[in-house]
């Protein structure tokens, strides 16, 4: 990963895990590779997820409890013309954040840490409240049919790409390109090309 790509302060982190809707979970069983969309919620350090109590990735999990996460949040296609005159494929790309975190997948036995992982994924999903505390009895069946399980995070890697390494007639050009375009997600990318450009 290029040096200006990355990023380490744990605050910007936090709050792209937080904001995120869902991420890609990636496990391997007897050296196959298997992922698949997720919801989670970041929560006291961890990745929480849950779900039924069999099936596919259960299996594969008490397996190989090795896994790699990530979520990706997509920013503007910037074609090559927008960066070069020319004529060449190769300047095309596309602005984006990426987290990809390795770690090691836990079952979440007690019943207290499934309710508070709960909470925090219902407060992610659903931050206007109107339901009743997690922690009510009147979910404890629902909760003890459920299986919450949580990646231990090992590694982070984050890495946000809007133009840092480019020259500043390229990004300038960019920047005048987006604008011209001019739709929401170009405005809020060039509005991260300035921030990123700043740091």
């Amino acid at each position: 990963m290029k040096k200006e790509f990355e990023i380490t302060d744990k605050s910007i982190i936090t709050k792209m895990l937080q904001d995120s809707e869902y991420g890609t979970l990636a496990l391997s069983h007897q050296d196959k590779p298997y992922s698949l969309p997720i919801n989670f919620v970041y929560f006291q350090d961890v990745i929480y997820f849950h779900g039924s109590k069999s099936g596919r990735k259960i299996d594969i999990i008490k397996q190989n409890s090795l896994a790699s996460f990530s979520v990706v949040e997509a920013y503007s296609i910037i074609p090559s013309y927008f960066s070069s005159n020319e004529n060449l494929a190769c300047p095309a790309t596309q602005a984006f954040k990426s987290i990809i975190i390795d770690g090691k997948i836990e079952f979440v036995k007690e019943y207290d840490e499934k309710a508070d992982a709960l909470s925090a994924l219902m407060q992610k999903l659903q931050p206007e409240g109107k339901y009743k505390s997690l922690h009510d009895k009147c979910y404890q069946k629902m909760i003890n049919a459920t299986t919450i399980y949580k990646l231990i995070l090992h590694d982070i890697k984050a890495k946000f790409k809007f133009g840092q390494h480019l020259n500043q007639e390229r990004f300038d050009m960019i920047i005048s390109n987006l604008e011209k375009r001019g739709s929401d997600i170009d405005l809020a990318t060039i509005k991260m090309m300035k921030e990123q450009r700043a740091n």
